[in-house]
């Protein structure tokens, strides 16, 4: 069973608070050496936010076709949203609703769709597909069942 997803972030509070408005809460809060990290729980999982310190620009794992390494998260949301559209437009009120709120540390801005939701066939299954960038830019996937291809 997987524990964690781990990921680093220039902003700490910035990032919990975009992790929250899809629905995560912070579980644990801890030091990881010297900086500021959190497992948060929330849409069938668990990640830990680390802070960077002194924090280089990530490379763009979603356009750059010639990226290797981690890619993405996915989420599969088929038991907790009727589609993704409406699911995408709540998570966009609740950023905005965030960033509203007084004195924010580090505004989130608005939800950055990289791709919208659209239907993909992967092997005998119908899924709606969706990609959003955290706050740091990490792309995010989110997909639900929609049924099986008809033989």
């Amino acid at each position: 069973m997987l524990h964690h997803a781990s990921i680093r972030t220039q902003d700490i509070h910035r990032a919990i608070a975009f992790y929250e408005a899809l629905g995560f809460t912070v579980h644990e809060r801890f030091t990881a050496g010297i900086t500021l990290a959190c497992w948060m729980e929330g849409l069938g999982g668990r990640i830990e936010l680390i802070q960077v310190p002194e924090p280089r620009p990530a490379a763009d794992a979603f356009a750059d076709e010639t990226y290797t390494g981690y890619y993405h998260l996915s989420f599969d949301l088929t038991e907790l949203t009727a589609g993704l559209p409406t699911w995408l437009e709540t998570v966009h009120q609740r950023l905005a609703e965030s960033s509203a709120s007084p004195s924010p540390s580090s505004p989130l801005g608005p939800l950055k769709v990289l791709l919208e939701p659209q239907q993909q066939i992967i092997g005998d299954r119908v899924y709606e597909v969706a990609f959003i960038a955290d706050a740091d830019g990490l792309p995010l996937e989110f997909i639900r069942v929609l049924g099986h291809v008809q033989p």
